[in-house]
């Protein structure tokens, strides 16, 4: 099952999670011959519970390799986040982490794909 985390971001991008001790009642079905290349799953609602009253930060990262669209929008929201509320590159990271929602935006326009990097301003209100 992994760890149990309270608050995680979508992308999870530095390992940082709020760790916490949970109770898990879990029903696993074995569909044999199912042949699977990848692991999948059903939700039975919403994934996340967003703080997205107050809208969001959005920065960007745009090229030819998602990986290096993830870095590069993770990296200006660090930079963001430390103009803006002073916060040391490794605090912003680690905030990051915690509630920040990494998203593939756009993949039609080859090689030219825009991956965002999505913050929640309530956050800081």
């Amino acid at each position: 099952i992994g760890d149990t985390h309270a608050a995680q971001g979508d992308g999870e991008v530095c390992g940082t999670a709020i760790e916490s001790a949970m109770n898990v009642a879990l029903t696993l079905d074995l569909v044999k011959g199912a042949n699977l290349s990848m692991p999948r799953f059903t939700t039975p609602g919403p994934v996340t519970r967003h703080l997205d009253e107050k809208g969001y930060e959005v920065t960007t990262g745009i090229g030819p390799d998602l990986m290096s669209g993830a870095r590069a929008a993770v990296s200006n929201m660090i930079d963001l986040l430390g103009k803006q509320h002073g916060l040391a590159a490794v605090d912003a990271y680690m905030l990051c982490s915690v509630c920040g929602d990494l998203r593939i935006s756009e993949i039609v326009d080859m090689p030219n794909w825009v991956v965002s990097f999505y913050f929640p301003r309530v956050v800081f209100e």
